[in-house]
């Protein structure tokens, strides 16, 4: 970020225009200042860098938990209206970051990589955060979706890493020697193979958690045990991320939320009769921008969206992003991004 003092006779426009850059990235630059007409000489503003000339999200097949905090980091330097915070940390302590962007009354929430293996909806909620904030520095549209009047009627929070240590596990990110390391190794039966690994590190289902009917998950599930997939632990909430989520949830107001998973190409949008009427209307919205099939009921509970619909009574979706098995490979993510960025948009507009 520059500073810049300004001089006898300047405005906002002239200095714009001098370094190369758009008014209305000037402005969100300088939050502060309430009249643009009214800044002195001797005033020190903010001057970001051109946007238009760095990308910072690089979709990549090593794209992990380190690459995003640098990534938010240098989103933050370049974009200064996009807040970063924390909602909490995992079992081995990494920080799980939040973003807001917007400064809207409604409040609209996203979500990734619950599950270990499905990391790269990570990069597709960073990418989306990157393009996001572009279009407003720039005060330009994406495709029909005006981003200024967005970022003016809503405020979107997103957790794009809901579980680290799981993504971290899968990419062969987590020191062989520590004890975290060798426990999961024993719950995936001495195999160094961790691309089927769904679960935080201690072999949790993230997504199987809630206090959404659990007991009946609890019964239809094989695993009785920490496990790579589909244990759903010893109690709803037992695990600092799903405890993490819930609280932050809990204390918003959000008139929608979306957890992002892969794969089917399947929008879930329906909880035991429960979700309101909107929610078709709303899915139905999300299917033409996407392309993806609405599926309303599945036999499945405990869910962060099925606890989401049951405590609410508001739209919760679960979109399954892409097709294959996960982990999905990076080379799919520009098809799957082209269908993805309606519904990122979509759901905010709605």
């Amino acid at each position: 970020m520059i500073k810049h003092t300004v001089k006898k006779g300047e405005t906002l426009y002239n200095i714009a225009k001098k370094y190369g850059i758009n008014l209305n990235a000037l402005l969100v630059a300088n939050s502060s200042i309430r009249n643009p007409a009214l800044i002195q000489p001797g005033q020190v503003i903010n001057i970001p860098r051109p946007a238009v000339q760095r990308t910072i999200v690089i979709p990549r097949e090593s794209y992990g938990y380190d690459e995003m905090l640098n990534d938010l980091q240098s989103l933050e330097e370049l974009y200064p209206f996009i807040e970063v915070n924390s909602i909490g940390s995992t079992v081995m302590g990494r920080s799980i970051p939040v973003v807001k962007l917007g400064h809207g009354k409604k409040e609209v929430h996203y979500n990734g990589s619950f599950h270990a293996n499905e990391w790269i909806t990570t990069v597709l909620l960073m990418k989306f955060i990157e393009n996001y904030a572009k279009a407003y520095a720039s005060g330009k549209k994406i495709g029909s979706f005006n981003i200024q009047g967005l970022f003016d009627t809503t405020s979107l929070w997103i957790v794009p890493m809901v579980n680290p240590d799981g993504v971290q596990l899968v990419q062969g990110k987590i020191a062989t020697n520590t004890k975290a390391y060798q426990t999961a190794l024993m719950i995936n039966s001495g195999s160094r193979d961790f691309r089927g690994w769904k679960a935080n590190i201690r072999g949790v289902d993230l997504n199987d958690q809630f206090p959404a009917h659990w007991e009946t998950e609890v019964s239809r599930r094989a695993a009785s045990a920490p496990s790579p997939q589909n244990y759903p632990g010893n109690a709803p909430l037992s695990e600092p991320e799903s405890r993490a989520i819930a609280e932050f949830t809990q204390s918003h107001n959000f008139r929608l939320v979306s957890a992002f998973h892969t794969q089917g190409e399947e929008i879930y949008w329906g909880y035991r009769g429960l979700e309101p009427n909107e929610s078709q209307l709303i899915v139905t919205r999300l299917v033409e921008v996407s392309g993806y099939e609405a599926v309303r009921y599945v036999e499945s509970d405990a869910g962060y969206k099925d606890w989401f619909i049951q405590d609410w009574r508001r739209p919760g979706f679960t979109v399954e992003c892409g097709l294959g098995v996960n982990p999905l490979p990076i080379a799919q993510f520009w098809d799957i991004w082209s269908k993805v960025i309606g519904i990122f948009l979509m759901g905010i507009y709605v």
